[in-house]
């Protein structure tokens, strides 16, 4: 019994070193490192300099999308959370869709709306704001240029029995 207790214990703990990537190191860690650690990522982009760029979002009830970035040489360079305000403040009006998603990530696909009348397409991320609260970012697209009109951010609504508060 307890050492069923005890492999139990260690895969939980496993698991949760491979959600952020933790344990891996830059300049050190290679690209199948990476994948063995935090599994497949979600997307990925070739960069101008032959970097990958790989996305890894822990939605939709995670707050995060990590951004790895890999050199050319197959090294581990960073490991990013990107769901944070000032990757927000790099979103702009007029940006292509594609544009956000090298950014931010996939939104969760489950919160994405189109609004008819508006003619206006939004992506939502859920992520943890500067007061440890429970917060969503939105993206609003033009829907027939299919660019940025504008972004909000709100808070998370929560009932009187629901903790809104979110750890780091």
């Amino acid at each position: 019994m307890s050492r069923r207790l005890a492999y139990l214990l260690a895969s939980l703990l496993s698991a949760c070193a491979g959600y952020s990537g933790s344990g891996l190191i830059a300049g050190e860690s290679g690209e199948n490192e990476v994948i063995r650690v935090m599994g497949k990522p979600q997307m990925e982009w070739v960069e101008p300099d032959g970097a990958r760029r790989l996305a890894y979002p822990r939605g939709p009830m995670g707050v995060h999308t990590f951004m790895v970035l890999i050199g050319a040489d197959g090294k581990l360079q960073r490991i990013e959370n990107v769901l944070e305000p000032r990757s927000f403040r790099r979103i702009r009006p007029g940006m292509r869709k594609d544009q956000v998603l090298h950014l931010l990530g996939p939104a969760e696909p489950s919160w994405t709306a189109y609004f008819k009348t508006r003619d206006e397409l939004v992506w939502e991320w859920r992520y943890c704001n500067e007061w440890n609260q429970l917060a969503r970012f939105d993206v609003l697209f033009d829907g027939a240029r299919e660019v940025v009109r504008s972004t909000m951010t709100q808070l998370e609504q929560c009932g009187p029995e629901d903790d809104c508060a979110c750890g780091r």
